[in-house]
């Protein structure tokens, strides 16, 4: 069984962070799978998905560290094609990564305690994005 589910969102950009979590896990129960994989997916270049705890403090190190790998100041190649100067929120992007595969087991996320699904904006500015989440596996019965 397959069931496909769409989270729409609107964001700030600049690293605008998103706690996902009680909206994937509502894709899920509508469902009805109890035993399967959800796959969360960003369609779109300048954004990511992940996991972590979130609270202030893990998204200020995150940010920082993603400040350090691909600064937005740099001059970026990307910028001289399209002059949009978002070549770090590219570069974020494809290292973090468009999807999240999470095991669902007994109709249930498999996440940890301190874990939670993170959506990512990392565009220059605002922006509506949509997320898609799709669940395969058995329904129960």
């Amino acid at each position: 069984m397959v069931h496909t589910g769409r989270l729409q969102l609107y964001t700030r950009g600049n690293a605008d962070p998103h706690d996902l979590t009680d909206r994937v896990e509502q894709v899920v129960g509508d469902s009805g799978i109890r035993s399967g994989v959800v796959t969360v997916f960003t369609p779109s270049s300048t954004s990511a998905l992940t996991t972590i705890e979130y609270e202030d403090g893990a998204l200020a190190d995150l940010r920082g560290a993603l400040d350090e790998i691909a600064p937005p100041g740099r001059d970026y190649r990307h910028h001289l094609r399209w002059g949009d100067h978002n070549g770090h929120a590219h570069l974020r992007a494809a290292l973090l990564g468009p999807s999240l595969s999470i095991p669902v087991v007994d109709g249930r996320l498999t996440l940890g305690t301190w874990q939670q699904v993170l959506f990512l904006d990392f565009d220059t500015g605002p922006r509506q994005r949509e997320i898609v989440v799709q669940v395969v596996g058995e329904a129960a019965g």
